[in-house]
C-alpha cells in the first residue's frame, strides 16, 4: 500500500478560528449579510492583524474583547462603525456616527467616472463631487486622475467632521454647502459632475437595512416621496456647472433605472443621456452631456 508521508493529520484548531466559527453563526442568526466575512474583520481588528493571519494569533493572545464587538453588531451595528475605517477602490477612509458609509456599488459609478475623465482631451480636467459624505469619490478621483482638480462640497457638520480627517493632505477642495447652491464660482467651468445624493423613498423607509436605516444619516439616505428630490435639483446645479460637453454622473437606486435618465432630457440642455449597471448588473447610475450650443 502506498503511503503519503508529505501529509500528516491535521492539527487542534486554535482558539481565535474556533471562536470566529461560533461567531459567524452568532452573526448569520442576527441576519447579517456576510457573517463569515465580519466575524474575520472583527477578529482581525481586536488582534491588530490582516484577515489572512489570523491562524497566526497564539491561544494565549486571544482577546476577549472579540464578543463585545460581536455583540454590537449582532445588533447590526454597521461594521465600518465599529472597526472606524471603510475601504473603497484603493483608499482606506475614517468613517463613523455622522457620515455615511460608502459602498462597493459606488466603485462602479467611480470607475466610470475615471474612464470619461481619462477619455476627454483636458489636461487638467475640473471635477465636482456633489453631496460628498465621507469625501470617498473626491479622493478617489484625485487618486486616479492625478492632474485632476477636484472640488467636493458637503451640507453636514457631522459628516464634515469625517470628511476633514478623510481629505487632510490631499489637493481636494472642500466646501460646506448646499449641493444645489455650491461653486457659484466654477458655473461652466467643470468637465464632470459626480454625485451620490440621497435617492431612497421615504415610502421605503422600513424596508432599508438597519445598518443604514438606524445608523446612517438620514439626510443622505432619504429624498422625497419616490426619492428623486434631490437628484431633480442636481440636475439644474450641474447643467450651470458644466461647460459644453462636460459630464455628469448620478448614483441612484437599483429600482430607478427606468427613471433618472429621463430627468435629464434634450428639452433641458442634455445629449445622450443612459443608463447603467454595478457590478451585479443592477441599474445603478445615470449619465448625461451637457448640449452643445
Amino acid at each position: 500500500m502506498q503511503q503519503d508521508f508529505g501529509r500528516r493529520p491535521p492539527g487542534p484548531r486554535s482558539v481565535l478560528l474556533a471562536e470566529v466559527a461560533q461567531a459567524t453563526q452568532r452573526l448569520a442568526d442576527a441576519g447579517v449579510p456576510s457573517p463569515r466575512t465580519d466575524a474575520e474583520e472583527l477578529a482581525a481588528f481586536v488582534h491588530g492583524v490582516k484577515r489572512g493571519e489570523l491562524h497566526s494569533v497564539k491561544d494565549a493572545d486571544f482577546d476577549a474583547r472579540y464578543w463585545e464587538v460581536i455583540a454590537r453588531r449582532e445588533q447590526r451595528e454597521p461594521l465600518q462603525h465599529i472597526t472606524g475605517r471603510a475601504y473603497f477602490r484603493y483608499l482606506e477612509l475614517q468613517v463613523g456616527p455622522g457620515v455615511f458609509v460608502p459602498r462597493p456599488e459606488t466603485e462602479s459609478v467611480v470607475g466610470w467616472a475615471i474612464d470619461a475623465v481619462r477619455a476627454m482631451d483636458v489636461v487638467e480636467p475640473c471635477i465636482v463631487d456633489l453631496c460628498t459624505g465621507s469625501g470617498a469619490i473626491a479622493l478617489a478621483l484625485a487618486q486616479e486622475v492625478p492632474r485632476s482638480r477636484v472640488h467636493a462640497v458637503e451640507l453636514s457638520e457631522e459628516a464634515l467632521t469625517w470628511t476633514r480627517k478623510n481629505v487632510e493632505g490631499s489637493r481636494v477642495d472642500l466646501r460646506q454647502g448646499d449641493a444645489l447652491t455650491a461653486f457659484r464660482d466654477l458655473d461652466g467651468q467643470v468637465d464632470l459632475v459626480i454625485s451620490n445624493p440621497p435617492y431612497i423613498p421615504l415610502t421605503e423607509w422600513e424596508y432599508v437595512a438597519p445598518e443604514a436605516r438606524d445608523y446612517d444619516p438620514e439626510l443622505a439616505l432619504f429624498s422625497g416621496e419616490d426619492g428623486l428630490d434631490l437628484i431633480r435639483g442636481l440636475e439644474r446645479t450641474a447643467h450651470r456647472l458644466l461647460r459644453p460637453g462636460g459630464v455628469v454622473v448620478v448614483e441612484h437606486a437599483d429600482t430607478q433605472g427606468g427613471q433618472v435618465p429621463w430627468i435629464f432630457t434634450e428639452e433641458r440642455g442634455w445629449a445622450d443621456a443612459a443608463d447603467h449597471p454595478d457590478l451585479n448588473n443592477r441599474p445603478r447610475f445615470a449619465t448625461a452631456r451637457k448640449a452643445l450650443p
